[in-house]
């Protein structure tokens, strides 16, 4: 059997491939509720032979949205609303992950498609908050987090995750990517407190891995902790991979149990994006710091995920746009690397044979 097909066990929980969906935002809830949308997209990738299937961002209060379109799990109706979709993910095979968010200063944004800039209040907008009071280029002016702030951030991410255990997931990612809340305090281009959550490279930390004491305190002892970060941000006197190693290792030892490495969305800057553009920070992360990795960014290829994996660069790739494209990439991948894997058995009939 491939490297790509061999199951992956974290703590008390096996994943029956290293082929796992990467969060992706729908912008496509009410007040936070995932709806039927959502169960027929992160359904169909379990049914496509997923072996992780992550929920997007999940925002851990309402101020933590990215947009009022945003997906949460601040409130007990929503953690009913996502234990539909857990367990219909879990009844076809793949584990379900949760990934907890926070937008910060990127919060109260429009989605997508429904233009540019931040939303205003009368709109359904809200005041972001931030490190400090320094907005996202093109977006609203947060209020930077006092120390008051900062423990309810601390409270909401623990909070979510008992809710996230009440619905039934069996794994949890906290979101510290993409110039998000938890990003923007690593970065000391979004952070340049001078207090104890400020300066040095142990303050900009410092919020992240109390999260981390604070989610794995939470979550139970067998179930894994995963951890997204944006390895670089790609531009000069930002986070870099040196630090994201250093990360690494202060996370791993509050019990993160796989780092899913990522990059960018703190600062508008060029990034050269190509195929597998992102693996190197997982290699990195993985041979510095001595943790698992996931690996993202434009796998697309059977052949080129299966070397990634073979190669000893991640521990895990997390496909995203590809499974847009083909929610049965798993399926077809096994294929063409000659992998003996079932299929449903609804859909067995369809399958390739000889």
């Amino acid at each position: 059997m491939s490297r790509l097909f061999e199951p992956i066990t974290l703590r008390g929980a096996t994943a029956r491939n290293r082929v796992w969906v990467a969060p992706m935002c729908q912008y496509s809830a009410t007040d936070g509720m995932p709806e039927d949308w959502h169960l027929i997209h992160l359904g169909a990738r379990a049914v496509g032979g997923a072996g992780v299937v992550i929920t997007e961002a999940t925002a851990v209060s309402p101020e933590g949205r990215i947009s009022p379109q945003d997906v949460g799990i601040w409130n007990d109706a929503q953690a009913e609303a996502w234990a539909r979709i857990a367990s219909f993910v879990q009844a076809q095979g793949a584990l379900a992950g949760i990934q907890l968010a926070h937008a910060g200063r990127k919060g109260s944004t429009r989605r997508p498609w429904g233009g540019k800039g931040a939303v205003p209040e009368e709109e359904g907008g809200w005041v972001p908050v931030g490190p400090t009071d320094e907005p996202f280029p093109g977006l609203a002016d947060p209020v930077a987090l006092d120390l008051d702030g900062l423990a309810k951030v601390r409270a909401d991410f623990v909070s979510a995750t008992r809710r996230a255990l009440a619905a039934g997931f069996d794994v949890v990612e906290v979101h510290a990517a993409h110039g998000y809340l938890l990003h923007e305090f690593l970065s000391p281009l979004s952070n340049d407190r001078t207090d104890g959550y400020g300066g040095d490279l142990a303050g900009r930390m410092r919020l992240l891995l109390e999260v981390l004491e604070d989610v794995r305190a939470a979550w139970p002892d067998d179930k894994p902790l995963l951890l997204r970060i944006s390895a670089s941000d790609w531009t000069e006197g930002g986070w870099t991979p040196e630090d994201s190693v250093v990360l690494a290792k202060e996370a791993a030892a509050r019990g993160v149990d796989l780092i899913d490495c990522s990059s960018g969305g703190n600062v508008l800057t060029p990034i050269p994006v190509g195929p597998g553009y992102q693996v190197p920070f997982a290699s990195a992360v993985r041979s510095g710091a001595g943790v698992p990795t996931g690996a993202v960014g434009l796998i697309t290829d059977a052949r080129q995920a299966e070397q990634v994996l073979a190669e000893g660069h991640a521990d895990v790739v997390l496909l995203a746009r590809e499974l847009l494209r083909d929610p049965h990439w798993p399926l077809h991948a096994a294929i063409e690397l000659g992998d003996d894997v079932a299929w449903p058995p609804q859909y067995d009939r369809a399958r390739p044979r000889g």
